[in-house]
């Protein structure tokens, strides 16, 4: 075990029976390696302690500043969740798959002992993923800023009703949209909302942002796959009705508004995910996505 190393922090929704059966078990483990578990102060850590684990309850902002190391327990958007806490601090995150498909959180759960003492043992693969920031300026002069692991998405609040706007690549446009709404996805969100806008799936460490129109009205309006270090810049342009909300990780960041520019670009920020050893992407891939079922191909 790393010997700074003294407190681990869980996080999940630990009111789903299935991902409280991984929580005490991981809570059990670290405190027979004389490890303090902590969890974010509010009703999940309730429903743990009532469970009978021994936990430290601590705020969310400040559990960044206390963590050594992240159990993520849950699907990817209990990993999103925990990469926010701890973006800025660069804290390693683990993640137990106990959701639905789980790109980001690849441990089974009957490999969830080895895998926590494979970490504590600094044994497990160091995976440096890059993160974006978007950046909103509004037409008054106010700027806000948030980070996204997978994705920045500009998305329409209505049905029914579909936006119009511009898009800008390091200042050069690229292209006048009629669409649903645009995903900004870093490599790592490709096999999100991206993919189902019918963007590539992209190895995570190759430094490109996939940008995919969301239901465009014109059929040659496609993805395009750009290098990360570029911003890529919306705009509204002004109709009746026009109303657009941005998300970043699905956590809805603001109103955009006519007058108001979005941009998109790198962060100084990465999070360290921890792999078992063996890791291996495209076997992820092929377990996800069912790739081969029923054929003849390689099976190992």
């Amino acid at each position: 075990m790393p010997s700074a190393w003294r407190n681990v922090a869980l996080i999940g929704r630990f009111s789903d029976p299935r991902v409280a059966e991984s929580a005490l078990a991981a809570a059990a483990h670290l405190e027979g390696r004389r490890l303090a578990v902590l969890v974010v102060d509010g009703t999940e850590a309730t429903s743990l302690e009532a469970a009978g684990a021994r936990v430290r309850r601590v705020a969310d902002t400040e559990l960044a500043g206390l963590a050594d190391f992240v159990l993520a327990i849950g699907g990817d958007g209990t990993l999103l969740y925990a990469a926010r806490l701890v973006a800025h601090r660069g804290v390693p995150l683990l993640g137990v798959n106990r959701g639905r498909l789980g790109f980001l959180t690849d441990v089974l759960p009957q490999d969830l002992v080895a895998s926590i003492d494979a970490a504590l043992d600094g044994a497990c693969d160091v995976d440096e993923r890059p993160l974006l920031e978007a950046r909103l300026e509004r037409a008054q002069g106010e700027r806000l800023t948030q980070l996204a692991l997978n994705d920045v998405v500009l998305q329409k609040h209505e049905t029914g009703r579909m936006l119009d706007f511009e898009s800008w690549i390091d200042g050069r446009h690229v292209n006048t949209h009629g669409a649903d709404g645009i995903v900004v996805a870093s490599a790592t969100g490709s096999t999100a909302y991206a993919l189902s806008c019918g963007g590539p799936i992209v190895e995570p460490h190759l430094d490109v942002v996939v940008v995919a129109p969301i239901c465009p009205h014109t059929l040659s309006d496609r993805p395009i796959v750009v290098p990360r270090r570029s911003t890529i810049g919306i705009v509204l342009i002004d109709r009746p009705g026009t109303r657009a909300h941005i998300t970043a990780d699905g956590i809805v960041m603001a109103d955009l508004l006519v007058g108001d520019r979005l941009a998109v670009g790198p962060s100084a920020h990465s999070i360290r995910l921890l792999h078992p050893k063996g890791y291996d992407y495209y076997r992820l891939l092929r377990s996800k996505l069912h790739w081969g079922r029923g054929s003849h191909g390689h099976t190992r």
